[in-house]
């Protein structure tokens, strides 16, 4: 039986996949993101913030996050 894996940061390599774009321009719009929310280079961008900036719904995406 497969458990099922959920998580809330994304990651630069997922929003690759979600967006299509580069690795390197999916890391700038991870960086863009976190300005933006005043958010320490430390601290991770969670699925929610992301959703909220690009106005993706979440249900568009989750198939395409790895877990």
């Amino acid at each position: 039986m497969k458990k099922d894996l959920t998580r809330i940061c994304i990651y630069a390599k997922d929003i690759q996949r979600i967006t299509g774009k580069s690795y390197r321009q999916s890391t700038r719009l991870v960086h863009k993101i976190k300005a933006e929310l005043n958010k320490q280079p430390s601290e991770y961008l969670t699925i929610e913030e992301f959703c909220a900036y690009t106005g993706i719904k979440y249900e568009q995406l989750a198939h395409l996050i790895i877990g």
